[in-house]
């Protein structure tokens, strides 16, 4: 009954979807111009497809290492990556270039999955983390699709609230036939609220595997020649409103201690890039962005700036190698911070806010292993990374630490493809 009503409600709230996507289309594109496939209307591939559904930056950066390994497995297939914003796509696009297909994923209405369930026809429907969505799911099933659950997480807060529904939750679980969870206490939720034990396992998290390219490392040596190899450089990345200004005030005080010391600062969002832009001079400091450089606009005349702003797409790995310490955002305000596996596995010690309970089981490991400071304000963010700098020896060891953890939980990648392909057939 649930499930009915839910379809119910969104083909009424359909025409009001559309129309928002039109309006927010107006300052980016890609919700105007492909707003046919969030209808079902997709071109059909030649060959067998995979579907990856990827909902947003965060969920697809985490499926970059899972499709590369997915192609490399049989190179036959094609993978089709959907994001739900115009900000998930564009960074699938540069992650992967035309090595794969894209589209909108498909409002969650019947009608609409149906038509693009029938249209791609997909082997397989893989979905990253925690994305339940209900037609997407029971149509697939319908259409003998396997569906997987990949990189599964599930916070006790989520947990109690699918509990309240949870005749409805376990028919929808029931119809995956495999779910991965990064921990035992993922697992342990989701067969609290209907999931079938014979379809759970325990893989690990497939960020671990994180790979950075011989490419990358050259690309990130020479940034840091740019950004200068005599002066302390630190991080920023994934930052969202309400917490650009406290790192720019911790930036200051950092300046006072050392005045030649560099922010990179790296908004999770392209729309804010403006405005966190706006946000520098007003407060008094000089920025530089990156994507004057990489469009061709040849270099500053003036070399003394304060914050490099990472204003592009795709490139935070390479500009977390620049650093040498990193704080990863989202978790100043209660946002449930972003991924550090990227900076421990360059080898920085990471910092973060209080609010990461999206990333609690990665933070809980990084803290046992001493690879993890938690900075809950501006002032003692600031007096981390002075400590840090004025011991290049701690911070060493800290980066180290950090990098260990991720060395140790390394192999969670191979467990889930393996997964899956011996699941699928082609």
């Amino acid at each position: 009954m649930l499930h009915l009503l839910y379809s119910l409600f969104f083909r009424i709230a359909l025409p009001f979807v559309i129309f928002r996507l039109w309006w927010n289309g107006r300052k980016n594109s890609g919700g105007v111009v492909h707003w046919q496939e969030r209808l079902g209307y997709v071109t059909p591939s030649s060959k067998p497809v995979i579907w990856v559904h990827a909902v947003s930056v965060g969920e697809t950066i985490a499926a970059a290492p899972l499709v590369q390994a997915l192609l490399r497995r049989n190179p036959d297939i094609s993978i089709l990556i959907t994001a739900m914003t115009p900000t998930g796509s564009a960074r699938a696009r540069a992650l992967f270039g035309d090595q794969v297909l894209y589209a909108f994923s498909p409002c969650d209405t019947p009608g609409a999955v149906k038509r693009f369930v029938d249209r791609v026809q997909p082997r397989a429907l893989v979905i990253m983390e925690t994305e339940l969505w209900p037609n997407m799911i029971a149509l697939s099933h319908r259409r003998n699709v396997p569906i997987f659950l990949i990189n599964a997480r599930l916070s006790e807060r989520s947990a109690k609230r699918y509990m309240r529904v949870a005749s409805s939750m376990q028919p929808l679980l029931r119809s995956i036939r495999w779910i991965a969870a990064q921990a035992e206490k993922d697992a342990q939720r989701f067969l609290r609220i209907g999931a079938t034990p014979s379809s759970v396992s325990v893989t690990g998290s497939i960020k671990y595997d994180v790979e950075i390219s011989d490419q990358i490392r050259a690309e990130s040596g020479a940034l840091r020649q740019k950004l200068g190899t005599d002066r302390p450089v630190w991080i920023a990345a994934s930052t969202h409103d309400g917490e650009d200004r406290q790192l720019l005030e911790a930036h200051q005080i950092i300046q006072s201690r050392y005045p030649l010391a560099r922010l990179i600062i790296v908004p999770r969002h392209p729309e804010r890039f403006s405005a966190v832009a706006a946000l520098i001079s007003s407060m008094g400091l000089i920025a530089r962005r990156r994507s004057l450089e990489t469009e061709g606009a040849g270099e500053y005349e003036d070399e003394n700036y304060d914050v490099y702003l990472g204003d592009t797409m795709g490139e935070l790995l390479m500009l977390y190698g620049a650093a040498d310490v990193a704080f990863v955002g989202g978790s100043l305000i209660g946002r449930g911070g972003h991924n550090p596996l990227e900076p421990a596995a360059w080898g920085l010690p990471v910092l973060s806010g209080p609010h990461i309970f999206n990333f609690e089981t990665i933070y809980r490991q990084l803290d046992a292993g001493q690879g993890f400071f938690e900075t809950p304000s501006a002032e003692a963010l600031a007096a981390c990374v002075i400590r840090l700098f004025d011991d290049p020896e701690e911070a060493g060891r800290v980066g180290q630490s950090a990098l260990a953890v991720v060395n140790a939980n390394r192999g969670a990648l191979e467990r889930v493809v393996d997964g899956i392909v011996e699941r699928v057939r082609y």
